[in-house]
């Protein structure tokens, strides 16, 4: 018999995208030992196995590995009809996968550029809302997890591509989680803020990452925000907060 106090996402499907590194990796590992089964998303297949090999010897069930690019709108759907063919239903979306697309003044910015960025963080998030909707509504609490960053709220000079993109997906996310507010899906934002991630360290190259938040560090936020019997916050999740908070709570 599963131990429910060890196991609380035993029996539940959740796909991660972004999975092969950085926070998506976290996500993936933290579900895999919640009990949830893993649908792991990414670009790279080596890191969608070395992800795989991990989940294992943490004595998780193996994930399922489904290499493909956001910006492949087909593939998103053929997924959607894979997922129905084979559980019938989609718990939890944690959705990492973006891209920075190189900091540059909004008049010098590269077309095709702009176009992949857009690809990527906002109509790839439209086309799996599109294709996922019906499968989430066939949980009894179908939880989706989306990340934004400081630039969408305070947008600065020479992030202006990633920045709207950004905005762009929030607005997105938000409409959509008024539309479903009667079903059983729930959807929360989350701003990681500060981490120690690929995409860091392409926006601050001289920027010492052991001064930052490791990215395994989000792991429990996002079982709390997953978790079948709580209601995520509407309100955008700032990870610093939440930890100060945490913090707190553990020194009481």
């Amino acid at each position: 018999m599963t131990d429910s106090s060890s196991k609380p996402l035993a029996g539940r499907v959740a796909l991660v995208t972004g999975a092969s590194r950085g926070i998506g990796r976290a996500s993936a590992l933290a579900l895999a030992a919640a009990g949830a089964h893993v649908i792991a998303c990414a670009k790279t297949q080596g890191g969608l196995e070395e992800l795989d090999d991990d989940i294992r010897k943490a004595g998780g069930e193996g994930a399922t590995l489904v290499p493909f690019d956001l910006t492949d709108a087909s593939a998103l759907d053929r997924l959607g009809g894979a997922v129905y063919e084979r559980w019938g239903k989609l718990d939890i979306i944690v959705h990492a996968g973006g891209m920075l697309g190189g900091l540059s003044p909004v008049s010098h910015f590269d077309v095709r550029q702009w176009a992949k960025v857009m690809a990527v963080n906002l109509t790839a998030v439209y086309r799996m809302i599109r294709s996922f909707e019906p499968l989430l509504k066939q949980s009894d609490a179908a939880r989706a997890v989306f990340f934004t960053s400081n630039a969408a709220e305070r947008p600065r000079a020479f992030w202006g591509p990633y920045a709207a993109s950004k905005a762009g997906m929030e607005a997105l996310v938000r409409s959509w989680g008024d539309e479903v507010e009667n079903t059983s899906i729930r959807v929360a934002v989350v701003n990681p803020d500060k981490m120690a991630t690929r995409m860091r360290a392409e926006a601050y190259p001289g920027e010492d990452p052991e001064k930052l938040p490791d990215p395994s560090e989000i792991g429990p936020l996002i079982l709390e925000l997953v978790a079948p019997g709580r209601i995520p916050p509407k309100e955008t999740v700032n990870f610093k907060d939440w930890k100060a908070g945490l913090s707190a709570d553990a020194l009481v």
